[in-house]
């Protein structure tokens, strides 16, 4: 695995569509009606440079795509597959919304030696990635990440969401859920990330990574955050 693919993609010009969450290069296209939002991915899914992994989704206003499913796999040529799909876009008169790109994990956390991979890919049907993760083969669910917490710690397991989104939607993510009753756990590592509670201290982290920050904050303020 390597940073050089996402890195030259955050770095390349005329890819104001795109957003790199934790699943890799994603944008979101809106359209009238769901009827063209399909219309436009059939449009998409016959350019020839898409892969096995990209993935389409269409729904009522809108068309999703993720071109590679896993933030590690984006390479540098997908640089010019993105250009491609917005031009596709541009010509079906879509319009590209960078705040409503997202994607949702469930973060599992467990001792080293109790980590349970296997019974989580089992019981949700879902499909390796990587040896620490998996997702969801039909792209509805959420992707499932298995966090190590620090055999030091005196916590033993725990489950929070992180919520990737675009740098620039993350501070209002993150106010809108505050005036919904949630509250700041941590914001040392703010604005690439904000750990925030529920009223009934359930965890989430909405993150601007890798838009917003380098790697080892983000894992770093997750892992610490969990025993706060």
């Amino acid at each position: 695995m390597s940073e050089l693919g996402w890195r030259a993609f955050l770095a390349a010009d005329d890819l104001q569509d795109w957003v790199i969450l934790h699943g890799g290069p994603t944008a979101v296209f809106t359209r009238p009606s769901l009827r063209q939002a399909a219309q436009l991915a059939a449009a998409i899914a016959e350019l020839p440079a898409l892969e096995p992994r990209t993935l389409l989704t269409v729904a009522a206003d809108r068309l999703t795509v993720k071109l590679t499913r896993e933030i590690w796999g984006t390479e540098e040529r997908h640089i010019e597959v993105a250009r491609e799909i917005s031009r596709v876009a541009r010509e079906h008169g879509a319009v590209a919304d960078t705040c409503a790109v997202q994607e949702v994990q469930l973060a599992i956390a467990a001792k080293p030696e109790e980590t349970d991979l296997g019974f989580w890919r089992a019981v949700l049907g879902y499909q390796p990635l990587h040896e620490d993760n998996c997702i969801d083969p039909n792209g509805q669910g959420s992707t499932v990440w298995m966090q190590e917490l620090n055999p030091a710690r005196p916590l033993r397991h725990a489950m929070h969401v992180d919520v990737s989104v675009g740098r620039t939607e993350a501070e209002a993510r993150m106010n809108a859920a505050v005036a919904a009753g949630g509250r700041i756990v941590d914001d040392s590592e703010a604005p690439g990330a904000w750990i925030l509670a529920d009223r009934s201290g359930n965890k989430v982290c909405i993150a601007a990574w890798p838009d917003g920050m380098r790697p080892a904050d983000h894992e770093r303020g997750t892992e610490d955050s969990l025993n706060k």
